[in-house]
């Protein structure tokens, strides 16, 4: 269910008996964005105050793809680098996000390029803005938290109080994306593959998707949506307790590259649930250590009409 759990809620900072409750419960949400930002800073994120608009955002791109790549664009190249990458098309650019690619300059000379660091996500840089705003021609949206890494949106949170279920942000995140001429189509936000939403309280994360695997179904749930968990299945929901663990810089990368997957046949991004993100870990390591013949067992089918397991040995 989709409560939260009772408790004293804290007056917001600085707050006032002439407050109205609707300046209160803004300055609450800030609240708790100020604490967000300074628990990523403590994670080594870089706090970015300056970027606030598109034209930032995309300036502070430009700057990290060109040392990225060793080149210097042109204004007139960047600009059509920008035509060519932004799309409306989730799975598309996925796919951009995690591949190399090809450009072809003003002089006709090839330029083969990635967005971000694909062969150590670790060694990219990641940055976090607050309030970021994008005015389109049909839209104007602000977002309260985005991650970037190499200055690619990639995970947009957002935030409500203590109180409100994190359906809501939820809910809110749907309305942006069904604006016609929103950001996410028409910017470099077509990139982000996460969305947290949280009242610090309770945490849930989700992947972007096309419209039609992007939805609230008839029970009013959001599908897939995720709780994050510790290797004892324990869940860790509190939002202080989920960017201590899911949010540190390389652990994050690593999630996007190596546990989400793009599956072809219906154009759609999943995320691997964290008992399953575990199990590949633990393969992976055993395979590294070299402990010998081992096994995978694999199951298809839902919970409720399970095949047999089958399974494979390595030798």
């Amino acid at each position: 269910m989709w409560g939260w759990r009772a408790g004293r809620i804290d007056a917001p900072r600085g707050y006032t008996k002439s407050m109205s409750p609707a300046t209160a419960m803004y300055r609450l949400e800030r609240d708790l964005e100020e604490d967000l930002v300074r628990k990523l800073q403590d994670l080594k994120y870089e706090h970015r105050p300056d970027i606030r608009d598109r034209a930032a955002l995309e300036a502070n791109f430009r700057k990290k793809f060109e040392t990225l790549n060793g080149v210097a664009l042109t204004d007139a190249e960047f600009q059509r680098l920008l035509d060519e990458i932004v799309t409306p098309d989730v799975f598309t650019a996925a796919r951009t996000l995690r591949e190399r690619n090809s450009f072809t300059r003003d002089d006709g000379t090839p330029l083969n390029f990635t967005l971000v660091n694909i062969r150590d996500w670790c060694k990219n840089s990641f940055e976090v803005v607050n309030q970021l705003r994008i005015n389109t021609d049909n839209s104007h949206h602000r977002y309260d938290v985005l991650l970037l890494i190499n200055g690619v949106p990639a995970v947009q949170i957002e935030l409500k109080t203590l109180g409100i279920s994190p359906r809501r942000a939820m809910e809110q995140i749907v309305d942006y994306k069904n604006d016609p001429g929103n950001g996410y189509t028409k910017t470099i936000l077509c990139f982000l593959q996460l969305f947290i939403v949280s009242n610090r309280d309770r945490t849930f994360y989700f992947a972007n998707n096309n419209a039609r695997h992007f939805a609230f179904n008839a029970e009013e749930r959001f599908l897939p949506v995720y709780e994050f968990a510790d290797v004892d299945n324990n869940k860790i929901v509190h939002l202080d307790s989920f960017a201590e663990k899911f949010l540190v810089k390389c652990t994050l990368g690593q999630t996007i590259s190596r546990y989400m997957v793009l599956v072809a046949s219906e154009q759609k991004l999943l995320m691997m649930r964290p008992y399953q993100i575990y199990a590949v870990k633990a393969i992976v390591d055993s395979i590294a250590q070299d402990c010998g013949n081992g096994y995978i067992w694999h199951t298809t089918g839902r919970a409720a009409r399970r095949s047999p397991p089958s399974r494979r040995q390595r030798s």
